[in-house]
C-alpha cells in the first residue's frame, strides 16, 4: 500500500465511520452535541472522499490500492451513516435499502464487468454523481436533525434523501442499460 496524503485521507475517512456511529452509542452527550458532532465528522469524511481522489490526480499519486480503497470507504461511510439514521428513525429502510442495495449491486457489476473487460462500459456517470451529490448533502442534513437558520433542516434533508434514493435507482437502471449488451451475451 503505497503510503501517501489521498490514500492517508482516504483512510481518515474509515476511521471516522465509528465517530458518526459511536457518538450515539457510547458519548453520554445532549443530542444536540451528538448530532453536531456526527454531522462535521460526516462532513469532514465526505470532503475528504472528493478531496483524495483531486489531491491523487494532481500529484500523480494514483494508485491501484486508492482506487479499490476509496469507493469501499464512500460505501462504508454512507451506510454506516443510513445504518444510523434508521435506527434514530430519521429515515426510511425502504431508503436505506434502495441505496445500499444499490451500491452492492453496481460494485459487483462494474467487478464483473472488469473481469470481461468491458469496464469502460460502466464508468462513472453524470447521474451517479448526481445521486452522490443528494446523498452527502442529505445525510449530513439528516444527521444534525435540528433547525439551522430558520430552515427546517431535516425535513429538508428527508426530501433530499428521498430525491437522493431516486436518482439512486434512475443510476442502476442507466449501469444495467449500458451493461445489458454484455449481460445479455453472455447469459441468454
Amino acid at each position: 500500500m503505497p503510503l501517501n496524503i489521498p490514500n492517508l485521507l482516504t483512510w481518515l475517512r474509515i476511521v471516522l465511520i465509528p465517530l458518526v456511529i459511536g457518538v450515539y452509542y457510547y458519548a453520554p452527550l445532549p443530542p444536540h452535541e451528538q448530532n453536531l458532532i456526527a454531522t462535521v465528522a460526516f462532513v469532514i469524511a465526505a470532503v475528504t472522499d472528493w478531496f483524495d481522489g483531486w489531491l491523487a490526480r494532481k500529484l500523480g499519486q494514483t494508485s491501484a490500492f486508492g482506487a479499490f480503497l476509496d469507493p469501499v470507504a464512500d460505501k462504508l461511510m454512507v451506510a454506516a451513516a443510513l445504518a444510523v439514521l434508521v435506527e434514530l428513525d430519521r429515515t426510511n429502510a425502504v431508503v436505506a435499502f434502495i441505496i445500499v442495495g444499490r451500491e452492492i449491486a453496481i460494485s459487483a457489476l462494474r467487478e464483473w464487468m472488469a473481469h470481461l473487460g468491458a469496464a469502460k462500459s460502466v464508468a462513472v456517470s453524470f447521474v451517479g454523481k448526481l445521486k452522490t451529490a443528494a446523498q452527502m448533502v442529505a445525510i449530513p442534513m439528516l444527521l444534525y436533525h435540528d433547525d439551522a437558520l430558520g430552515l427546517p433542516v431535516a425535513e429538508m434533508g428527508d426530501w433530499l434523501i428521498w430525491l437522493a434514493a431516486a436518482l439512486t435507482l434512475w443510476s442502476m437502471g442507466y449501469y444495467l442499460g449500458k451493461a445489458w449488451p454484455e449481460i445479455r451475451s453472455r447469459t441468454l
